[in-house]
């Protein structure tokens, strides 16, 4: 299947700034050396997580470009066992985080958000009010987002007033999603590129860290936390 340099580069950026958010995180969390207690860190983490959701929702146009049966039985079988399986290592995650860090273990992050965003938005993916869908949403959790709720079932749905190490509520988030399938219905017709344009070492390395952005999502923060322990 054909890649487009230019996506996996831009994941490739949004890699090494998860690496370098997580790495003063965990200054900060471990060994109380507070680099991240500003707003401008905060707003890097979560543009961080928006590059990669984002960059999801684009990659789902070009997925559902590129299968020949359109047919809605396969294509919900397809895209719900994606969807699972990525829902799947959000919580491999939950039981890994719940062993060492009981109360702050995270519940919904962003593979958990990502893994069921699949399902909830392929039927969606053809249609041209994705954009607007997505404005909505968003500008909706961000009002829920100012209110406190005591639903604790439904917070993998609505933003709630608790802490995690990572917390990615279906509203507003998904509103990126479709804002990422509107985007990537427009860049990339039928799943097509436009344009071309020459690759260098540059983009070569940071599409070799978006082609395995998962996989350096799995490792990077026990690396992390073994560097800076030895240090």
């Amino acid at each position: 299947m054909e890649r487009f340099w230019e996506l996996d580069s831009t994941r490739g950026i949004a890699v090494m700034m998860m690496i370098i958010f997580h790495f003063l995180y965990d200054l900060n969390f471990f060994f109380g050396i507070g680099f991240i207690n500003n707003n401008f860190w905060l707003f890097f983490g979560r543009t961080t997580a928006l590059i990669f959701i984002f960059l999801a929702g684009v990659s789902l146009t070009l997925s559902h470009a590129r299968v020949k049966d359109k047919t809605q039985k396969f294509l919900f079988s397809k895209y719900t066992k994606r969807g699972l399986r990525i829902f799947g290592y959000g919580l491999l995650v939950t039981i890994v985080t719940w062993f060492f860090f009981s109360k702050e273990f995270i519940i919904f992050g962003v593979l958990h958000f990502i893994g069921i965003s699949i399902i909830l938005s392929w039927p969606l993916i053809r249609t041209k009010w994705n954009g607007l869908i997505g404005i909505i949403v968003i500008i909706i959790g961000l009002y829920l987002s100012t209110l406190a709720f005591e639903f604790p079932y439904f917070l993998w749905l609505f933003p709630q007033n608790f802490y995690t190490f990572d917390y990615f509520p279906l509203i507003p988030w998904i509103g990126v999603i479709f804002i990422g399938i509107f985007a990537g219905n427009k860049i990339y017709p039928n799943g097509k590129k436009r344009f071309n344009k020459k690759t260098n070492p540059l983009t070569n390395t940071l599409s070799c860290l978006g082609r395995h952005s998962l996989f350096i999502y799995f490792v990077h923060q026990p690396i992390l936390l073994g560097v800076l322990w030895l240090i």
